[in-house]
């Protein structure tokens, strides 16, 4: 059998596109900009990072002067798989050969647990050719170890020195640059001579700001679940007698759900962060997806397209609420909970302990889902929304909602529903062409902050609507995108997740067109993505990132 499909094949031969300055440069020089402060929390942030902290943006600028000093630098991956990962790597591979030829780089297995028990392997140039342009993280691994204990850090220490490693690259979303940060602080402070670098991931889109624009992974996976969503829409108007509940991935923000709206059109597009705004309950919610089901009942359509981030039921006031209060439960009583068994006496244990509105609303829930509530925790502490049935729920209440309105002769249609949960089937997907270019510009910039003695800082690139060559490289301060939140019962600094801006042109751009979606089928069919063709077809942005610039 083939090791290889002729896809993949084809796409070795993809050279991805690069910012002028990286092209055929002899040599790079940092050049500081204004010195930064955190986006919130300043006080608090500067105290916990004495030595990284106030750090000048950085921008670079060619030199006739090449780096001789050959430097041996290592990489992790880590947190949940995003397409571009591999181009990454094999951006920070080509940048530091450019810049001299004997250095070499390293990759730690499994994600971060691959530093602390010192799991690794050379990346040469043979292993880096076999996974460029390709999805998936399998070129070393990831894993959700956090790097948080000076116990880590030291072993990790030990680690790099035997290897003669100078820096390493921690490739990851908020949570894992977060960690990036504070060892960067910790090697700073104990002058241990190890550079820390991060780069932007994320297929949630929750990792941007004024200096990060989009993570890599964002462009593609939103473009695997809209050809999903399109295909489903166009079965939908097809047999006319399906409503498809569609939850996409998005535990902390709304951005998938958005752009995926923006592509393919559908009926509803449920946004987290205005039903947070608005106010809305659960029963708001299956109300307004209820009316819009009369409504086209009454024109004899049965069928429709509803989109619902999957972090829903933790921006709805009331639950979110309730799941603050879980957590902090759950972190009290991990030991009891631990020891018990049936599923009621675990109910029973969390609900003796919430308040009264709290204890109200868990007990109204079906059982399923106040199971799911309690289930263990990720990494983080925050509850695993994933497995919270969200589609389900409020297909459930939807379908009961419609039932009362038929017997008041306000419903004369027929409801039958179809539940997806989009997740996994994007997260390593092979990169679109601009998440193959921009993930390479990440890893080439990533080399370019090292070879220039920097630290504590992310790999960022700039001006990402413009052709690749006008794109911008620079490096960021971790600390200054960082705030002060809780987690697992405790005040710490983390980089702030950017949820969906209410006020900006793509959300502003799906309010304006709702009402005509809802009642129509004006579905948009987006197709698989296209690697090969014109470049109006192969190279096209995000609609987020093309109104955001707009």
């Amino acid at each position: 059998m083939e090791k290889f499909s002729l896809l993949q094949k084809e796409r070795f031969k993809y050279k991805p596109k690069l910012p002028a300055i990286f092209v055929h440069q002899k040599g790079l020089q940092a050049i500081e900009g204004e010195k930064t402060e955190s986006v919130a929390d300043q006080t608090f942030v500067r105290k916990l990072f004495p030595e990284t902290y106030g750090l000048p943006l950085i921008t670079f600028e060619k030199s006739n002067t090449l780096s001789t000093e050959p430097m041996n630098v290592g990489v992790i991956l880590s947190g949940g798989q995003a397409p571009g990962g591999h181009n990454v790597i094999s951006g920070l591979y080509d940048g530091l050969k450019a810049m001299n030829p004997k250095n070499r780089l390293y990759g730690f297995l499994g994600g971060p647990s691959g530093l602390i028990e010192n799991v690794y392997k050379e990346l040469t140039g043979d292993i880096i050719d076999a996974y460029r342009n390709t999805g998936g993280f399998d070129i070393i691994g990831s894993g959700r170890t956090k790097l948080e204990k000076v116990e880590q850090f030291d072993k990790g220490l030990k680690n790099l020195k035997a290897l003669k490693i100078k820096a390493l690259v921690i490739i990851g979303g908020d949570d894992s640059n977060t960690n990036a940060g504070i060892l960067a602080e910790y090697y700073k402070k104990i002058d241990a001579g190890v550079q820390i670098i991060g780069c932007p991931k994320t297929i949630d889109g929750d990792l941007k700001n004024e200096r990060i624009e989009i993570s890599f992974g964002f462009d593609t996976a939103t473009k695997v679940y809209s050809e999903l969503i399109g295909n489903i829409a166009r079965d939908a108007l097809s047999a006319k007698k399906y409503w498809h509940f569609i939850k996409l991935m998005g535990r902390s923000a709304s951005h998938i759900a958005l752009e995926c709206g923006l592509k393919t059109q559908p009926n509803i597009t449920l946004i987290s962060e205005e039903v947070e705004e608005k106010g809305l309950t659960l029963l708001d919610i299956v109300e307004n997806i209820a009316n819009i089901i009369v409504t086209r009942a009454d024109k004899g359509e049965n069928f429709g397209v509803v989109l619902i981030p999957e972090g829903l039921i933790e921006f709805i006031p009331e639950m979110k609420q309730l799941i603050q209060e879980l957590n902090e439960v759950m972190a009290q009583k991990a030991a009891d909970l631990e020891k018990t068994e049936k599923q009621e006496e675990k109910r029973a244990l969390v609900a003796a302990a919430l308040s009264e509105k709290a204890v109200s609303l868990y007990n109204s829930l079906p059982k399923n889902i106040a199971d799911q509530l309690i289930m263990d925790r990720d990494p983080h502490g925050n509850v695993q929304v994933s497995r919270i049935e969200t589609e389900k729920l409020l297909i459930d209440m939807v379908r009961e909602k419609l039932k009362a309105l038929k017997e008041k002769g306000v419903y004369k249609g027929k409801f039958s529903a179809q539940n997806h949960f989009f997740g996994y089937e994007g997260r390593c997907a092979a990169p679109s062409n601009f998440d193959a270019d921009y993930a390479y510009a990440l890893g080439y910039t990533a080399a370019a902050l090292i070879t220039t003695g920097k630290t504590g800082y992310m790999a960022s690139v700039r001006n990402l609507t413009a052709p690749a060559s006008e794109w911008v490289p620079e490096g960021v301060p971790l600390t200054m995108m960082m705030n002060i939140e809780r987690r697992q019962g405790e005040d710490k600094a983390v980089i702030r997740k950017a949820l969906v801006d209410l006020k900006a042109k793509p959300f502003k751009t799906l309010e304006q067109n709702r009402d005509l979606w809802a009642v129509t089928a004006s579905y948009l069919y987006p197709g698989p993505i296209q690697y090969f063709g014109p470049e109006s077809v192969t190279d096209q942005q995000t609609e987020t990132l093309k109104l955001e610039h707009k």
